[in-house]
């Protein structure tokens, strides 16, 4: 973990560069734990597969492995949106300045992965920053808020065949909107699997459903970015 300042703000984040020490931009959104191990283990992971991975600290320290104070948690976050959408343009703001970035097809463009809440952010960032943003990938979380119509991504979702929290109708009904946006979108659902199904530290963690979403991500990825 280090401090990032952009722009007068002060940003915690975990960043990882892969050994070649250049690579595309992936932005990391954690879920509503924080900046917890997982994800910035999957930075590292990111930067194994030869991206540049920064996660920012939405929650600026702090953390918890509690359902209701992760509740309480994001529901604080919400009511911060301004400050979390300066600190997310302020992440990609550093990407775009690290000696690691580099162009994708011309553009300077970046990467999202959102778990969650963070997905619901990532949604968000790729309208709110369309120019910024080149693909999308979300884990178990279904947005239709924003106009789509706007974002330049193509998104990758994520979700469990058994997650509570995300109705089938719910993901059905985002993948309308965004075709309906014309946007490319591929969802795929993983049989048996449940909300927080990537997470290596929660109960609900489903070994083959995380490799092979793993593996669907870091392809999208490099066909987006690469």
């Amino acid at each position: 973990m280090s401090e990032i300042h952009v722009d007068g703000r002060t940003i915690n984040a975990y960043m990882a560069v892969p050994e070649q020490g250049s690579g595309p931009g992936v932005l990391v959104l954690h879920a509503w734990w924080g900046l917890t191990e997982p994800f910035r283990h999957i930075c590292d992971r990111l930067a194994e597969a030869g991206f540049v991975a920064l996660a920012p600290d939405l929650y600026q320290g702090k953390t918890t492995t509690s359902i209701e104070e992760a509740q309480a948690l994001g529901a604080a976050l919400d009511q911060d949106e301004e400050r979390v959408r300066g600190d997310i343009a302020g992440a990609i703001q550093l990407l775009h300045q690290h000696t690691a970035s580099q162009l994708t097809n011309g553009h300077n463009k970046l990467a999202l992965i959102g778990f969650s809440l963070g997905g619901a952010y990532a949604f968000d960032t790729s309208v709110t920053l369309a120019d910024e943003i080149a693909a999308v990938v979300t884990f178990y979380t279904s947005y239709t808020g924003p106009d789509y119509s706007a974002s330049h991504a193509a998104y990758l979702c994520h979700f469990g065949e058994n997650d509570t929290f995300e109705p089938v109708e719910s993901v059905v009904e985002m993948e309308k909107t965004l075709q309906a946006a014309g946007k490319s979108v591929t969802v795929y659902t993983y049989p048996g699997a449940s909300h927080w199904f990537f997470e290596e530290n929660r109960p609900e963690y489903d070994a083959e459903a995380a490799r092979l979403a793993w593996e669907r991500t870091i392809e999208f990825l490099h066909q987006q970015l690469d």
